[in-house]
């Protein structure tokens, strides 16, 4: 059993705090254009659809290139690059098919994509802000769930993705605060006890 870990304000703290924001603004802003148009998949739905995944591929991207190769979150983030890829080209097929083939594999990558983030937020929970992203993690595999129930029933509708993409990045916006506040201070990261 390991001790608690502090880790002080680094760049990479500050590069993870401006993704988060980054995060949390794409996903308002995609949430509302989806609300508008989640009674039906047309074009901008289906679109809006295909660009959030390969938005998170992106950001992964990034958050790779400032992870150290020997902090452990490297393997998760790749796998989330992966993952997010399959998912922007099977969205792209789904939206062929219907809401419900669509909300089936939404809720595919909720799962497999929360599960990643689980394990990254985990890796990293010796720095201020993960708590958020391990439960965001774990609310997504269980959204993810429910996303596949709901293909199931009669009216399934895009609705529920708009709400699922902003409250993810309601938890980016916390976690970047928590890791702004960190920084203003000066102080170490929040400790993680094991």
């Amino acid at each position: 059993m390991r001790g608690s870990v502090v880790t002080p304000v680094t760049g990479s703290s500050a590069a993870l705090r401006r993704l988060y924001v980054l995060r949390f603004a794409f996903a308002a802003v995609w949430a509302a254009l989806l609300f508008g148009s989640a009674r039906s998949l047309g074009p901008l739905s289906a679109t809006l659809l295909v660009i959030y995944p390969l938005f998170d591929v992106a950001c992964a991207v990034v958050d790779l290139r400032s992870a150290r190769p020997d902090g452990g979150p490297v393997r998760g983030l790749q796998a989330n690059i992966v993952l997010s890829a399959l998912t922007a080209a099977a969205l792209a097929a789904a939206c062929f098919s219907g809401i419900p083939a669509v909300l089936r594999v939404w809720g595919a990558w909720a799962i497999t994509a929360g599960l990643a983030q689980l394990v990254v937020a985990l890796l990293r929970r010796g720095m201020a802000g993960q708590w958020p992203m391990i439960a965001s993690g774990a609310l997504s595999t269980l959204a993810g769930g429910s996303f596949v129930v709901q293909a199931g029933r009669d009216g399934a509708s895009l609705t529920s993705l708009a709400g699922y993409a902003f409250l993810g990045g309601v938890f980016f916006l916390v976690s970047a605060l928590r890791l702004l506040r960190l920084e203003r201070s000066g102080g170490p990261a929040d400790r993680a006890a094991v």
